[in-house]
């Protein structure tokens, strides 16, 4: 089965990380975090955000680039950063994917971009705005590689509690 892993580089606010969290477990995506963090994990805010969801994360930590990229040698990784040359659609993800975001005040290491160039991508938005918030670029790129699986392994049907959609004329 293919697998979504989602690195997360020295996160600073730990809501958004509770929200990333939240949205891997609800996707089945695994979550890296390499320290330093700008947060204790037992934030009650990180907690929060992540709600109940916590015993359903595969969460990894290393403590630092180097200890990543050491014990994940060869990993197809794609670097999300506003400084990147092309969208984030135009990409072709693999089966196993290493979708990488940087702290939200700093973004990713522009040493690491400028060696990794061909695998950096962008979410396009307006000029004049510095970046979205961190936890929506991970969910719109954990999204665009679901959508591309034709999101397979996610469950794509919901139904009402008061009546059923097939009951209801459009």
């Amino acid at each position: 089965m293919a697998k979504i892993n989602i690195v997360l580089h020295q996160p600073e606010i730990p809501q958004n990380t509770g929200n990333i969290a939240r949205t891997c477990a609800a996707t089945g995506a695994s979550l890296h975090l390499i320290r330093p963090l700008g947060f204790a994990i037992d934030d009650r805010k990180l907690k929060r955000a992540g709600l109940d969801y916590w015993h359903q994360l595969d969460i990894t930590y290393y403590d630092s680039l180097d200890d990543f990229f050491d014990k994940h040698p060869g990993v197809n990784v794609y670097y999300f950063s506003t400084k990147a040359p092309r969208a984030y659609t135009e990409a072709a993800y693999e089966d196993e994917v290493y979708l990488m975001f940087g702290k939200e005040s700093k973004g990713l290491p522009e040493d690491l971009l400028a060696a990794n160039r061909e695998r950096c991508v962008r979410i396009p938005m307006r000029d004049g705005l510095r970046s979205l918030n961190l936890s929506n670029s991970v969910a719109i790129a954990v999204y665009e590689v679901f959508r591309q699986r034709d999101f397979s392994g996610l469950r794509e049907d919901g139904e009402l509690t008061t009546c059923r959609w097939e009951d209801t004329e459009i």
